[in-house]
């Protein structure tokens, strides 16, 4: 049974908190607003295509720096740190022989509901509502049932062919029959967890080849890959996105499988090692199909017109309206995306709070049942961050520094240097150019770079905390770091009052004063979290997640004693 009131699992007292945390992530969060900001003055449909390339001088020099040092690395410290909140959670729960399910559910629910209400009635950059998806499968992983993730995905499926079996049975017309291939995403999330859980927890192994049956697994379908993308090269006529998919694809199930044979002992290592694998094998498909296509590029498509069409007969004929219809559905897909930024800056610069709130909620409807993919990313992140509490590392940081200097020392240049190589292939996407320009390419180094990166930054911040010299004073930021909730949907609200035309309408601002702004905002939020804190044990959000979390009412004054139940006789 899950009793939440037993003694000895209550929220975390200020003197058991672990000061590295809160300074790292009061670090990320500074990150994290320098990231945000240009997204107050620029479309989000425009997300994930690189600078600006209106800017010049000053303001491009900025958004380099930014998306070279800062984009990336902050939001993947908050996902490390996530982990690690659920692991010092677990640990709690452990020393006190309780079970957590009850409280880390119900953290979960309450950071969807906080996550969803930021991006409908604030901003569309939300992270929080992909945290609350992520920590639900992270709880998957670690331990879903096979039977239940089974029956979960066989449901999902059916759902998802519910409308066509509806229009077959004349319950319903074609046209009226909704959406819901969404379902088959979340059955295939749920198919990958399930995987990955098994990577985690089995114990099989084929002890003919001494090997795990999972890498053997692995090596099969990576091998199979290979062969499939050999086979697609050698064929004529063969479609471009196979041809190039299979074979890294491939490429990356074998690397996968040979690395699991040798580092899939001891058990204690897996979280770290899995958390790497996930984030990496995700990239590197990205890094390499980027780099065929850039190195290999498509031959240029001639498009037939209408006339010459008529003209042909047979397969010949059938070809050639392929290729139209698929340059005007390319043509459609691009035009689609320029008419949806123009509306969106349209509305966030001149627009009613209301226009907002609804292009926001449909946003949000529209994403939200993909998040599931995202999460594959995440779940990764909070398996790195879980292990580095688990394994005693986060607890007694100072018996760690040698650790942290390596990452500092190798992480940070390794991993920015990384980005800073795809810059010099291209630094934003060019519209209609499928993979040729490098941007693919240069993204998914980028991406791959983020991990060491943020890595090297946790080193640093821990060497400088525990720095005898003028370096240790990054403490300051511990206040800053704890009421981290607080802060990030402040950070949103001051951000939609300040640059929305429902507010004060400086959308658009130059990225100089986009940087005035965010050190202006950021030494305020310092100073009012010392403040605070000085009065009070948690910030607003912190106080209102932990009632939730907890199902108790923690004391807020300083000199009040410990919680009482919201509601006597929970179970």
């Amino acid at each position: 049974m899950d009793r939440i009131h037993s003694p000895g699992f209550t929220p975390t007292a200020s003197n058991e908190r672990i000061e590295a945390l809160d300074v790292v992530r009061g670090f990320a969060l500074i990150g994290i607003c320098i990231m945000n900001v240009e997204w107050f003055n620029r479309a989000i449909t425009d997300l994930g295509r690189g600078i600006n390339p209106s800017l010049t001088g000053i303001d491009w020099v900025i958004s380099f720096i930014a998306q070279y040092f800062v984009t990336g690395k902050f939001w993947t410290i908050f996902s490390l740190l996530f982990g690690m909140g659920f692991a010092v959670m677990l640990t709690r729960a452990d020393q006190a022989g309780r079970s957590f399910l009850g409280p880390y559910l119900r953290r979960i629910f309450a950071l969807a509901a906080f996550g969803a209400c930021h991006q409908i009635f604030l901003w569309s950059g939300d992270i929080l509502f992909s945290y609350s998806v992520g920590a639900m499968c992270l709880l998957i992983t670690m331990y879903g049932r096979p039977k239940y993730i089974a029956a979960g995905i066989a449901l999902c499926v059916l759902a998802g062919f519910a409308p066509k079996i509806a229009v077959m049975a004349g319950v319903v017309t074609e046209k009226a029959a909704p959406d819901l291939s969404a379902f088959f995403g979340i059955a295939g999330g749920l198919a990958f967890f399930s995987l990955v859980g098994w990577w985690l927890r089995g114990e099989q192994s084929v002890k003919k080849l001494n090997m795990p049956t999972v890498a053997l697994v692995f090596l099969v379908i990576g091998i199979l890959a290979l062969i499939g993308g050999a086979v697609m090269w050698m064929l004529p006529n063969t479609p471009r996105e196979p041809r190039l998919g299979l074979p890294v694809f491939g490429t990356a199930l074998t690397l996968l499988g040979i690395l699991t044979k040798k580092y899939h002992e001891p058990k204690s290592e897996r979280p770290w090692r899995l958390g790497v694998g996930m984030y990496v094998f995700s990239f590197f498909m990205m890094t390499g199909i980027g780099a065929l296509l850039y190195y290999v590029p498509a031959k240029p498509e001639v498009v037939p017109t209408a006339e010459a069409v008529a003209k042909l007969t047979g397969k010949e004929a059938e070809a050639a309206k392929a290729k139209i219809e698929k340059a005007a559905e390319r043509a459609k897909r691009m035009k689609e995306r320029e008419e949806a930024v123009q509306k969106e800056t349209k509305i966030a610069s001149s627009g009613t709070y209301s226009e907002h709130m609804a292009l926001r909620a449909e946003r949000f409807a529209e994403h939200a049942p993909g998040e599931i993919g995202f999460a594959t990313i995440l779940v990764g992140m909070f398996l790195l961050g879980a292990w580095f509490v688990r394994s005693g590392i986060m607890e007694n940081t100072r018996a760690h520094l040698p650790l942290f200097r390596k990452l500092a020392m190798y992480g940070l240049p390794v991993g920015i240097g990384m980005g800073l190589a795809g810059s010099l292939i291209a630094t934003a996407a060019t519209p209609g150019s499928q993979g040729a320009d490098g941007y693919q390419f240069a993204q998914g180094l980028l991406m791959l770079g983020n991990l060491p990166a943020c890595l090297g930054y946790v080193g640093l911040l821990i060497v400088m905390l525990h720095s005898s010299s003028v370096f240790s004073k990054v403490k300051v930021l511990a206040p800053f770091g704890r009421m981290a909730l607080t802060n990030y949907l402040t950070q949103s609200l001051v951000g939609a009052v300040y640059y929305f035309g429902w507010g004060f309408g400086h959308f658009g601002a130059s990225r100089v004063h986009q940087m005035a702004y965010v050190a202006c905002l950021i030494v305020v939020q310092i100073a009012f979290s010392h403040f605070w804190l000085s009065r009070f044990r948690y910030g607003p959000m912190e106080w209102l997640w932990r009632a939730i979390t907890y199902w108790t009412i923690p004391p807020m004054l300083l000199n009040k004693p410990a919680g009482v139940p919201a509601a006597a006789g929970v179970r």
